[in-house]
């Protein structure tokens, strides 16, 4: 499977040149946005990538704004703007999806690597479908959402991860695993074992890292989960977190990305080896049997 196209990665990309480039030409976004037609809601939105500038002549005026007068400069960003303004894969699924994930997808398509851990499941990327789809299920009732929505969360979920199996610029992955996580038996003992050499499977990728936090560990333990989500030299390290409400939590501040890769470096440090892992997980598949 080839690299896929990422619109987003280009908002993302050129929201953060914008934002770089107004604040050189020492520009407020109340400022930039008089004598346009739209709110400095909505250019915040776009330097933040959470929204796509449509408009080319709106974008030359802004670049004309902030100095850049270099006509070769202005070409290369009207471009990415062209490209930016492309539908995603789950365009057609957004009305289906909790709030926040169409925002996250389009991080997720731009990361180069994600950096993830989490206490209570195994993580998205390295569910089976069974797996998936039994925890969609099992959480219906209680979130009462519909059948058709499971399909597309769990259709969602599964397209999510071809990222690590693609032909061309895999996505790197390293993933911290809770042993109780693990353990925690998701539909039946069948189920499980097939996600125990899922997880096998993937780690011995290249491109994929997994590591085990025992639970005998006596080192650092975070309580929640998160994602780090690197976006490359061009664009901000972005946090991921998942809230109660089923939403998505998302900041690329410094000190909060700083914060959480100093979370990880830690959690690693207390995990197992990563070449301790299909060890680990035969023996939880011998236990399960």
């Amino acid at each position: 499977m080839a690299a896929p196209h990422r619109p987003t990665a280009r908002r993302i990309a050129l929201g953060h040149e914008l934002r770089e480039l107004r604040k050189r030409a020492r520009l407020s976004i109340q400022d930039a946005v008089q004598g346009f037609s739209f709110s400095d809601t909505k250019l915040q939105r776009v330097e933040t990538g959470l929204q796509d500038l449509r408009s080319a002549s709106d974008l030359r005026k802004l670049l004309t704004l902030y100095g850049v007068t270099d006509e070769e400069e202005v070409e290369r960003l009207v471009a990415v703007q062209r490209e930016a303004s492309s539908r995603e894969w789950w365009t057609p699924l957004a009305t289906e999806l909790t709030p926040g994930m169409p925002r996250f997808l389009g991080i997720e398509a731009a990361a180069q690597e994600i950096r993830a851990y989490n206490p209570t499941l195994i993580l998205g990327l390295l569910q089976t479908e069974a797996y998936a789809r039994t925890r969609h299920v099992s959480a219906k009732p209680l979130d009462e959402t519909t059948t058709e929505f499971v399909e597309q969360s769990v259709e969602v979920r599964m397209r999510r991860k071809e990222a690590l199996t693609r032909d061309e610029d895999p996505l790197r992955f390293w993933a911290i695993l809770y042993e109780p996580a693990l353990r925690h038996i998701v539909g039946d003992a069948e189920l499980m074992r097939e996600q125990y050499d899922e997880i096998a499977r993937l780690a011995a990728l290249d491109n994929v890292t997994v590591q085990v936090l025992p639970q005998t560990m006596r080192g650092y333990l975070f309580a929640h989960n998160f994602s780090i989500l690197l976006l490359g030299d061009t664009m901000p390290t972005t946090i991921q977190v998942d809230t109660a409400f089923g939403t998505s939590s998302i900041s690329d501040k410094r000190r909060e990305v700083g914060r959480f890769s100093r979370q990880f470096d830690a959690l690693s440090r207390s995990a197992l080896p990563p070449e301790d892992t299909p060890k680990f997980l035969n023996q939880l598949s011998r236990e399960i049997t």
